[in-house]
């Protein structure tokens, strides 16, 4: 009776196993979309950008404007603009304005599963295509600007390389004055930056405010680019650094010896400790990281002191690196700064799970076995790991 009980778990476990074998593209997601709120480059460029949903609004007024300045935009188009007004949308593209996916129905993409948004993306996709024989690709702008971790991996998965912020928001869907809508952009021109506005019927202030506020940018020694012509701007005397899972801008900001408040102005954080793997952040001029500084991801089980002993410094100084409050208070996945010129072991690596991984294809892709991995993360469970899991691999 007990090899009864045990001969589905073996099965499950090899068919999981062989699932692996056969399927290999599945441990090999795409990475995740770039977010991107504003582009490092000292030349004065920006990038005007509108949000277009299943209200066309404002948008011919806005179309006009543009064309007699002759500048360039970007726009973000949901399906259901493009499915329902694909003269519109054909207008946008014959003006030569670039287009990017901003989802079907216009839902919050963090509340959606990974299948919903790829269908999300895939038929506003389909339905630009048809409207304009151009695709989407490779900008995308999510509803509300709701994202996190598996909006910026579903994104990328679906050959979105970047995810479009913005660095000024106009709020002009509240139906602010068209002052009020120039104003808050020209306030706040800075090189690189990204301003959001709407063509819907609610955002009645930005068709008056366009002409004062290009001219006014112009005036300032401004050029308007689109979204893809402002990311090939050179970037000049700054450091861009993408976000690791379990990083704090604390420690980043001790990796480069800047201070958080530097990074926070430097990409418009409104939140400090709310920032994202794969967010792209600018790093103020001049710093460079710290050749005195390694890092080190906590593992099941450890506690400070047996870290400080393994790389010869004290539990007060890794403390002290970052801004540990309880030294006794640490979690597994937590990237820890060990100062004093600390590094990881050359025998021990690190992996951050990705959708589809099994520990059988990571193990193969590092030459060790699934015991190992097993071994040296304390997993209970084989066939049980998680996307973003950070693991140690045994050398």
């Amino acid at each position: 009776m007990a090899a009864t009980h045990k001969t589905p778990a073996a099965l499950t476990t090899l068919f999981v196993l062989l699932l692996g074998l056969l399927f290999p593209a599945a441990a090999n997601a795409a990475s995740p979309s770039i977010l991107v709120s504003r582009v490092t480059t000292s030349a004065k460029v920006m990038a005007l950008t509108f949000d277009f949903g299943s209200d066309p609004g404002n948008v011919w007024r806005i179309l006009q404007v543009l064309a007699d300045r002759g500048v360039k935009a970007t726009f973000f188009v949901t399906g259901e603009a493009a499915a329902n007004h694909p003269d519109v949308i054909r207008s946008v593209v014959a003006q030569g304005h670039e287009i990017g996916n901003h989802s079907y129905s216009h839902p919050y993409f963090t509340q959606l599963t990974s299948a919903q948004m790829a269908d999300e993306l895939s038929r506003t996709a389909t339905a630009i295509r048809n409207a304009t024989g151009q695709s989407p690709q490779p900008f995308f702008r999510p509803p509300y600007g709701d994202y996190n971790s598996p909006v910026l991996q579903a994104a990328g998965d679906a050959g979105y390389t970047h995810t479009i912020m913005w660095t000024i928001d106009t709020v002009d869907w509240q139906g602010v004055s068209s002052a009020a809508v120039r104003d808050a952009v020209l306030s706040r021109a800075t090189p690189g930056a990204i301003a959001l506005m709407h063509v819907g019927g609610g955002a009645s202030g930005t068709p008056d405010a366009l002409p004062a506020m290009i001219d006014g940018l112009r005036a300032a020694g401004y050029q308007l680019v689109t979204v893809s012509e402002l990311l090939g701007s050179t970037p000049t005397g700054q450091t861009l650094y993408v976000v690791k899972p379990g990083d704090t801008l604390y420690r980043i900001a001790s990796l480069y010896g800047v201070p958080v408040s530097a990074i926070v102005t430097a990409n418009n954080i409104a939140n400090p400790n709310l920032i994202y793997p794969n967010q792209v952040l600018v790093i103020p001029t001049g710093a460079t990281p710290s050749p005195s500084t390694g890092s080190y991801t906590v593992q099941p089980g450890d506690t400070l002191y047996r870290i400080a002993a393994r790389y010869g410094t004290t539990v007060t100084a890794i403390a002290n690196a970052n801004n540990i409050a309880n030294p006794n208070l640490i979690y597994p996945g937590q990237v820890l700064v060990i100062p004093g010129g600390g590094s990881t072991p050359p025998a021990t690596r690190t992996y951050t799970v990705q959708p589809g991984d099994t520990l059988y294809s990571i193990a193969g892709r590092y030459g060790t076995t699934v015991n190992a991995i097993v071994t040296a993360n304390n997993i209970a469970d084989p066939n049980l790991i998680l996307p973003g899991q950070v693991l140690v691999i045994p050398g």
